[in-house]
């Protein structure tokens, strides 16, 4: 018995430096941006490793509370500006049909509580309507596992999104000013500083269904604003081919996970 438990132990540091190892192998497999799956094998060492020593190396977090087929995990590549969080159930992206279903996790919920790990050279963590979140179309992203940008607002991005709030109503979509030149954008208000119960993919796809019937060419951001100093979200969308918009948009254009000092 004795023998069982030394061998048992002297197994652990293997065990932990093969998961090291294989979390680093995929992390610059990611950083590389092939193949298109990379990502999704890092979500599996994620989950693994979250299993197997407790630690969900090489991500940030894990959220595995409700299982793998409900669960997200936060990744950040090295060598690439991202924070992203990632389903740790196989879904192909923005148009994939679960997330038109009411079995869908909120993973817009779990990317908002991820903007904790953001945190500017100086130490500073960003406001509340410094930080959005971003899903590419499919002819923009990179890796066909969905995954929610995290990050800062550029500059622009943000004083039009603060300017255009007040304006936006609650529950309703209208066209916004151009956030990005050349592109256009609508928008919805959700009055409320919590996106509990709410759906952001369902909610661009019903509304822009008369415009668009590919889900794969919808760029999806929620960002906080501020109107009438409460915290609140504006739900974004654009899509590519929209009239007068020069080309798809993404997290690049939008976002940058290095926030401001």
């Amino acid at each position: 018995m004795e023998q069982d438990v030394t061998r048992s132990k002297s197994r652990w540091p293997a065990l932990i430096l093969l998961a090291m190892l294989t979390g680093l192998l995929a992390l610059a497999a990611l950083a590389t941006r092939l193949p298109r799956l990379a990502l999704w094998h890092v979500v599996r060492v994620c989950v693994a490793d979250a299993g197997l020593l407790g630690v969900p190396f090489p991500c940030r977090q894990a959220d595995l509370a409700g299982g793998k087929e409900q669960g997200s995990v936060v990744v950040q590549p090295p060598l690439l500006n991202d924070m992203i969080v990632v389903p740790t159930r196989p879904l192909v992206g923005v148009e994939d049909a679960f997330l038109q279903t009411p079995e869908a996790p909120n993973y817009f919920a779990a990317a908002w509580r991820a903007r904790s790990l953001l945190v500017s050279p100086s130490g500073r963590r960003p406001e509340w309507d410094e930080v959005a979140l971003v899903v590419n179309p499919a002819m923009v992203r990179t890796q066909d596992q969905l995954h929610i940008h995290v990050g800062c607002l550029f500059p622009r991005a943000r004083i039009a999104l603060a300017a255009a709030a007040p304006q936006v109503p609650v529950g309703a979509w209208v066209r916004l000013p151009e956030i990005v030149p050349h592109i256009a954008f609508w928008g919805t208000r959700v009055g409320t500083s919590s996106l509990s119960g709410v759906a952001p993919f369902r909610l661009a796809a019903e509304a822009l269904a008369d415009r668009v019937r590919e889900r794969g060419k919808l760029t999806l951001m929620v960002a906080g604003v501020r109107v009438a100093g409460a915290e609140q979200f504006l739900i974004v969308a654009s899509y590519a081919g929209a009239p007068h918009s020069w080309w798809p948009i993404g997290n690049q254009e939008l976002i940058d996970a290095r926030c401001p000092p």
